[in-house]
């Protein structure tokens, strides 16, 4: 029905690793937009006011939903705490949101990049506690890079749970996630 749809892409990724997700998305009717911020570099003290100001540019009046990939679903739970009133709902792929932020291959990789430890970002709240809009969580227990469980989430720390079974740099693309996303969509527009 014209939803509109923001899709986060996972850390050093950029629009381009969204594309086919954001282009199964329009094929089914929603209105899809990439982040618009470039390669995602991170958590950084000015995200909130840039995705205000690329929510700005969309010029969507209606809250949207934003789908975020890996750390691209920790900046969407975070920003629905910032923003409820312009969240609609979060759906998180393999995104560590619960338990130790290194439970996961890639957090050296992320320190060495960001200007703060995985630890001790930015944000000035708890990682794990769920936003104020619909959460859904889609995780795998072949991820490769994210611990299932932190990409799982407690009940408490989330609406819902998708199980997919695929690796964690194919969520974005891969036939079962795209899927998931579409299925988690059409089940929150029903809610």
């Amino acid at each position: 029905d014209g939803r509109c749809v923001v899709v986060i892409p996972g850390f050093l990724a950029s629009d381009v690793a969204t594309a086919r997700l954001r282009r199964s998305l329009e094929q089914t009717g929603f209105r899809a937009h990439g982040w618009g911020l470039g390669r995602n570099l991170g958590v950084k003290k000015d995200l909130f006011e840039k995705l205000d100001r690329r929510l700005d540019a969309i010029d969507e009046v209606q809250p949207v939903t934003l789908v975020g990939w890996s750390l691209g679903g920790l900046i969407a739970r975070e920003y629905a705490k910032y923003a409820p009133d312009r969240v609609a709902a979060v759906i998180t792929m393999g995104t560590p949101f619960s338990g130790s932020p290194r439970a996961n291959r890639a957090w050296r990789v992320y320190e060495f990049f960001a200007d703060h430890r995985v630890d001790a970002p930015p944000l000035g709240s708890d990682r794990a506690a769920k936003p104020p809009v619909p959460t859904v969580a889609i995780w795998s227990p072949r991820d490769g890079v994210i611990a299932p469980a932190a990409a799982r989430g407690k009940a408490d720390e989330r609406d819902a749970e998708v199980k997919i079974n695929c690796g964690h740099f194919a969520m974005s693309s891969a036939p079962e996630a795209l899927g998931a996303v579409l299925a988690t969509l059409a089940r929150l527009a029903r809610d």
